[in-house]
C-alpha cells in the first residue's frame, strides 16, 4: 500500500535539493546535542520516511532514499517504510554498505552532500570530508532544507528547569566543576565547551524537560579557569533557578547566541571540544581561529561512576521499581481472561504502580509492552491504531522504568500468560541463563564490556541464535536511560569506544531472543560494578544488583540449565522473595513464594542454590 503523504514530503525535498544544487542530502536522529532521543522538534528523518525508532539515518537523493539503522529496529522499521519508496539498508549485515560506503559509490566527482551542520556531529562531518575528498565532494551545511516543508512543525523545546539539591547529587557544582577542569588542564587545554545535554545536567545540578522522558534542558556550557557560562533560554529560568545560577557565579546567556559567542572569541589559548557532541557547526566556527584539543569530555567518565549518595539513592529507589513490577505481574497473571487487557492498558497500569511511590517524577522511556510476534520489535510502541489484546496464552514482554528523584531504572520481564511452545521455554531458559552468568560474572580490574559480553550471550550463541544489539548501557541518575561510557557489546569495530569498567559503574544486563512473526524475549537486572579481592594477581571485581524481579518459572525448562545454572536461578529468586515480599499485601506475598519457589529446598551438585 502506498504511502502518499510521505511521497509528496519526499518529491518537496528533493525540488528544494534541485533548486539549492544538493545532489544527496542526510537527516539523522538529532538534536543541535547529537542526543539520542529528540523532542518532537528535531524528528525531522520521521517527518520524511515515517521511521520512528530512535536511531537512523535519512539519505535522500533524485532517483531514490534510503535509511540506515541498526538491528534492534528492522522489523519495525520494514514496517513504517511500506509504501515511502524509502530502501532498508540493515546497519551491520553482511555486504549492506555503511553510508560513507554507499556515497562514495555512488556520488559524482565534484556533487554535493547537504545537511543541517547542527545536527550533525563533528567527527561524523570530518569522517565525511576524509573519505569523500577524492572525489571532491562539496559540503551545503548550513540549512535545513525541511524548514519550508514542515509547516507545521512543533515548537522549539523551552520546558521548565529545576534546580537538584546537593543533598540528592552528592556532590555540588564547584566540586564538579574543579573535577572537571583539572581533567581539562591535563589534556592540555584552558578552556572547555559543552555540549552534551546529559552532561550539562550533570555538571549544573539542573533538570529540564525538553526531551520526553530524559530531564534535560536545551543548553550549552562553556569553561575557563575563571568564568562558567551557561547557555540556555531565558525564559525557562524562574526566580529560584536564576537565584542558584548567580549564587554559584554562572553567567547566563542565551541559548541562541552560541554560534555569535563563539564566532567572538579570541584566538590564544587552547579549548577541549567532544567531536561526538559538538556539531559540525560549532566545530567549524571554532576551527577559524581557535587552537582544538579534540578529547572525550571528562564528564561523561565522571558522570558514569556513580558517587556514594547516588549508589546510596539508586539502591533504595530500584527496589520501590522492583516492587512495583512485580506487583504488576502478579496483577496481570491474576486478571488476564477475566478482564479485556490491551498492550496500552497493561502499560497504563504498570505506570499507576510505579506512580504509588512518592519519589517517582515519570516514566525513563515510553513502555515496551509487546505481545507475541510484536515483541519480537526490540523498541516496539503500541499505539491506540495498533496494538494488541493479550489472551491467557502466549509471552508479554516489557521493557520500562521510571524518573524518581533519587534514581533512573530500567527493567525487563517476559511474562508467561498462559500455554507455551518447548521451543519459546527453551529460548527462554537460555535467554534467564545468560543473565545469570553475567550477574554472576567475576573478572580482574581492566576488562572492558567487550570481555565480558559472551558470558550472557553463550547459552544463545550454543542455539546458534544471536540478538542484534549490545548486552548492556549505562543508566543516568535522574537523566537518561541510556547512558556511556560503559557498555556490554561483543563485536570489535574500528573506532568504537570501550572503556574499562569502574567500581560505580551501573549498567544493564538484558540478553534476548527474538524470532521474526512469532515471539520476543528479554530479560533485563541493572548492576553495579564493585570492587572484590585485592591480591597479588589484582583487583578482582563483580556485579552488585539493583532490580528484584522475579523470573518467570513457567517459561524455565531445567534441561537446559547446567547445575551452577540453576545455582544462580534458584539463588536469585529467594533474593528477590527476600527483598521484595515485606513491601507485599499476603496475597501478592503468597504468589510470590511460590513464583520463586522460597519454600523449596533444592541441593545441587555444585552446592546449595
Amino acid at each position: 500500500m502506498e504511502n502518499k503523504v510521505i511521497q509528496e514530503r519526499l518529491a518537496d525535498l528533493r525540488t528544494r535539493m534541485k533548486e539549492e544544487g544538493i545532489d544527496y542530502y542526510m537527516i539523522p536522529t538529532a538534536d543541535f546535542h547529537s542526543s539520542e532521543y529528540v523532542n518532537d522538534y528535531f524528528k525531522v528523518r520521521e517527518y520524511f520516511c515515517n521511521f520512528s525508532g530512535s536511531n537512523g539515518t535519512l539519505v535522500v537523493w533524485q532517483e531514490g532514499a534510503g535509511l540506515w539503522t541498526d538491528g534492534r529496529y528492522f522489523i519495525q522499521a520494514q514496517k513504517e517504510l511500506e509504501g515511502t519508496t524509502v530502501t532498508l539498508f540493515r546497519m551491520q549485515d553482511e555486504g549492506v554498505p555503511t553510508i560513507t560506503e554507499f556515497l562514495q559509490k555512488n556520488m559524482e566527482q565534484g556533487q554535493t552532500l547537504g545537511f543541517d551542520g547542527r545536527v550533525i556531529p563533528a567527527g561524523e562531518g570530518k569522517g565525511f570530508e576524509k573519505k569523500l575528498a577524492e572525489k571532491e565532494i562539496r559540503f551545503a551545511y548550513l540549512k535545513d532544507l525541511s524548514a519550508e516543508i514542515w509547516t507545521d512543525r512543533p515548537a522549539f523545546p523551552a520546558g521548565a528547569v529545576k534546580v537538584l539539591d546537593e543533598e540528592i547529587a552528592g556532590k555540588s557544582f564547584e566540586e564538579k566543576r574543579s573535577q572537571v577542569m583539572e581533567k581539562v588542564e591535563k589534556e592540555g587545554a584552558d578552556r572547555f565547551l559543552l555540549t552534551k545535554l546529559d552532561d550539562l545536567m550533570w555538571l549544573f545540578n539542573l533538570r529540564g524537560c525538553d526531551v520526553e522522558c530524559n530531564p534535560v534542558a536545551m543548553s550549552y556550557g562553556y569553561f575557563t579557569k575563571e568564568e562558567s557560562v551557561l547557555f540556555i533560554q531565558k525564559k525557562v529560568l524562574d526566580d529560584t533557578v536564576t537565584a542558584y545560577l548567580e549564587r554559584k557565579g554562572i553567567r547566563v546567556e542565551e541559548y541562541d547566541r552560541i554560534m555569535d559567542f563563539l564566532g567572538k572569541l579570541p584566538g590564544e589559548g587552547k579549548i577541549l571540544v567532544d567531536d561526538r557532541y559538538c556539531s559540525y557547526c560549532l566545530y567549524k566556527i571554532l576551527g577559524e581561529k581557535q587552537t582544538l584539543v579534540e578529547k572525550k569530555s571528562p564528564t561523561e567518565l565522571l558522570k558514569a561512576i556513580k558517587n556514594p549518595v547516588e549508589l546510596a539513592n539508586m539502591e533504595k529507589l530500584y527496589l520501590q521499581d522492583s516492587v512495583a513490577l512485580t506487583r504488576f505481574i502478579y496483577w496481570l497473571k491474576t486478571n488476564i481472561g477475566k478482564m479485556e487487557i490491551t498492550e496500552i492498558t497493561a502499560a497504563d497500569r504498570l505506570e499507576q504502580f510505579r506512580r504509588e511511590i512518592p519519589e517517582c517524577i515519570g516514566l525513563s522511556f515510553p513502555t515496551i509492552g509487546g505481545y507475541k510476534a510484536n515483541a519480537a520489535m526490540m523498541h516496539y510502541e503500541a499505539t491506540p491504531e495498533n496494538h494488541a489484546v493479550l489472551e491467557p496464552e502466549g509471552l508479554f514482554l516489557v521493557d520500562s522504568g521510571g524518573q524518581y528523584m533519587g534514581a533512573t531504572t530500567d527493567v525487563t520481564r517476559t511474562i508467561v500468560l498462559g500455554p507455551i511452545s518447548d521451543e519459546v521455554k527453551m529460548h527462554y531458559t537460555a535467554v534467564a541463563a545468560g543473565m545469570l552468568q553475567m550477574t554472576n560474572a567475576r573478572w580482574l580490574y581492566g576488562c572492558t564490556g567487550r570481555n565480558l559480553d559472551i558470558l550472557a550471550r553463550q547459552p544463545v550463541w550454543n542455539m546458534g541464535l544471536d540478538y542484534k544489539c549490545g548486552t548492556g548501557h549505562g543508566v543516568g541518575y535522574i537523566l537518561n536511560v541510556h547512558e556511556g561510557p560503559q557498555n556490554l557489546s561483543w563485536r570489535y569495530i574500528d573506532g568504537r569506544q570501550e572503556v574499562v569498567i569502574e567500581a560505580g559503574m551501573d549498567i544493564t544486563n538484558e540478553p534476548g531472543i527474538y524470532i521474526e512473526g512469532s515471539h520476543g524475549i528479554r530479560i533485563e537486572n541493572v548492576m553495579v560494578a564493585e570492587n572484590d579481592v585485592k591480591n597479588e594477581y589484582g583487583q578482582f571485581m563483580h556485579f552488585k544488583t539493583l532490580t528484584w524481579v522475579p523470573i518467570d518459572m513457567e517459561a524455565i525448562d531445567e534441561n537446559y540449565l547446567t547445575e551452577t545454572q540453576k545455582m544462580f536461578l534458584y539463588g536469585y529468586q529467594r533474593e528477590v522473595y527476600e527483598k521484595v515480599s515485606p513491601f507485599l499485601n499476603e496475597e501478592e506475598r503468597e504468589w510470590l513464594r511460590r513464583e520463586t519457589g522460597a519454600d523449596s529446598t533444592i541441593v545441587l551438585k555444585n552446592g546449595r542454590a
